[in-house]
C-alpha cells in the first residue's frame, strides 16, 4: 500500500472535523453540511440572496477546509517542476499561478495555487501552495511519494483561509489592511493586522475582484468579526460559492476535473507554458503533449439550457440517439436568469453554437454548447 492509499483511507475514517470559524458560522445561522470532511456553512440567509450580494457587494467565505502547503530546502523549484507542468523557476517573489497535479497518465489529481513566497513568510519558506480540502490528503501522499529528501513540505493545519469576494472587496479590505490596495490579480504579499500575520493574494474563485486571507486560526474569529463589521460584508456559503463559480466557468475538482480527464481537454492548457511543453520533465508530459497534437476525445464546455428546467450533474447529453457527453456541474444561474451547465462532450460536438440535448427527468431539453464564462470575469487586472 503507497502513502497515498494510507492517507486515503485514513481521511475516509474520519468523523467530520470542525473549522476554525464553526461556532461563528452556527451563531450567525448557517445552515452546516458535510463536505470535504468537514462541517461547512452552505447557506446563511438564502443562496439566491447571498449570490447577489456578492456579485454586488462583497462576500466573506470561509474556506480553510483547503490544504496549505509550504516548501522549501534545496532544490525546492526542481522537485516541484516534476510535479507541477507548470513554470516554477520563472515564479517571481509575491506572485502566484494556477496549476494542477497530474498522475502518470495525464489525468488531473488536482488544481490548485501555488506562489512565490517573499523574505519572511511562513519561516522563510520558498513556495506556498493552496489544493483543494477533498483531495489534500491524497495529494499530501502524492507528493511525499515523490519530492526529494532534501526538499521539506510542511501541512499548516494551524492555519484558517478566508476569501473576501465581489466588487467593494477592494475598498472592504483596505480599511483593515490597507496595503492591499497596491495588489492587482495573481499578486500576493505579506501583511500584518492587529499583530496578526496575514499572507494575501488577490485572486479567488467566484469570478470577482478579491482576496484569499491566510491567517492563524486562532486569529479567524477577530479578523471575520472586523470584515462583516464593514457595510460591504457579508458571510456567504458553499451554495452561492458554487453557483458563483459555475457562472464564472471555473472548474470544480471531483466534477468537472478527475484523474479521468486531462488538461487539454479540460481548457487547461494556458496553465503549461511552451518551456514546459517543450522541455518536459513533469510527471504526464506525454499525455499532455499526445492531446495537443491530436486533439483530446472530448472537451470541457459550456452549456446554455432551453427552458427554466435546471440539467444538474450526471445528466446525459445526446446528439439524436447518440449519447456525447455528460454535465458535470449544473443549476440556476441567479445573474444570467436562466438554467446553465458545464460539461464534457465528444470533441466533434463541442464547438460554440452546436445544438445538443440534455435528458432530464426522463425527457430531452435543448441546450446549446456556450463561450465561458457567462458571467464576464471582475478581476482587477494591471492598467
Amino acid at each position: 500500500m503507497t502513502a497515498t492509499d494510507n492517507i486515503a483511507t485514513l481521511e475516509e475514517s474520519l468523523p467530520l472535523q470542525a473549522l476554525p470559524l464553526d461556532a461563528w458560522h452556527r451563531a450567525r445561522g448557517a445552515r452546516m453540511v458535510g463536505f470535504a470532511g468537514y462541517h461547512m456553512p452552505i447557506q446563511y440567509d438564502g443562496i439566491m440572496a447571498e449570490h447577489g450580494w456578492t456579485r454586488e457587494h462583497a462576500g466573506l467565505f470561509d474556506v480553510s477546509h483547503m490544504g496549505q502547503l509550504t516548501f522549501s530546502g534545496e532544490g525546492v523549484d526542481e522537485a516541484l517542476e516534476l510535479l507541477l507542468p507548470s513554470d516554477v523557476k520563472g515564479l517571481k517573489p509575491f506572485r502566484q499561478r494556477y496549476s494542477m497535479l497530474l498522475d502518470r497518465d495525464g489525468g488531473i489529481l488536482d488544481d490548485l495555487m501555488v506562489s512565490r513566497l517573499g523574505d519572511g513568510a511562513f519561516d522563510d519558506a520558498a513556495i506556498y501552495m493552496v489544493v483543494n480540502g477533498a483531495t489534500k490528503y491524497d495529494d499530501i501522499g502524492w507528493m511525499i511519494e515523490h519530492l526529494p529528501d532534501a526538499v521539506t513540505m510542511n501541512h499548516m493545519a494551524d492555519q484558517a483561509l478566508l476569501a473576501l469576494q465581489g466588487p467593494e472587496a477592494g475598498e472592504a479590505m483596505a480599511v483593515l489592511v490597507p496595503g492591499t490596495a497596491e495588489l492587482t490579480f495573481m499578486q500576493c504579499g505579506a501583511f500584518e493586522w492587529n499583530g496578526v500575520p496575514l499572507w494575501i493574494s488577490r485572486s479567488g474563485y467566484t469570478g470577482e475582484d478579491g482576496f484569499e486571507i491566510s491567517l492563524p486560526a486562532d486569529a479567524a474569529n477577530a479578523f471575520a468579526d472586523a470584515l462583516c463589521a464593514l457595510p460591504q460584508v457579508k458571510p456567504i456559503g458553499l451554495g452561492a460559492r458554487d453557483s458563483l463559480r459555475l457562472e464564472a466557468g471555473l472548474p470544480l475538482y471531483g466534477h468537472d476535473l478527475t484523474p479521468a480527464v486531462g488538461t487539454i481537454g479540460a481548457d487547461l492548457g494556458f496553465a503549461i507554458p511552451k518551456r514546459r511543453r517543450e522541455e518536459g520533465g513533469f510527471i504526464g508530459h506525454g499525455r499532455v503533449m499526445k492531446e495537443l497534437a491530436d486533439g483530446p476525445g472530448a472537451k470541457r464546455v459550456g452549456l446554455t439550457i432551453e427552458g427554466r428546467l435546471p440539467a444538474r450533474e450526471g445528466a446525459q447529453i445526446y446528439v439524436g440517439d447518440v449519447q456525447v457527453g455528460d454535465v458535470t456541474s449544473g443549476g440556476f444561474a441567479p445573474t444570467v436568469g436562466a438554467p446553465i451547465a458545464m460539461g464534457w462532450v465528444s470533441l466533434p460536438h463541442s464547438a460554440i453554437g452546436t445544438a445538443l440535448e440534455i435528458e432530464v427527468r426522463g425527457k430531452r431539453i435543448g441546450a446549446t454548447v456556450a463561450p465561458m464564462p457567462f458571467v464576464p470575469h471582475n478581476y482587477r487586472r494591471k492598467a
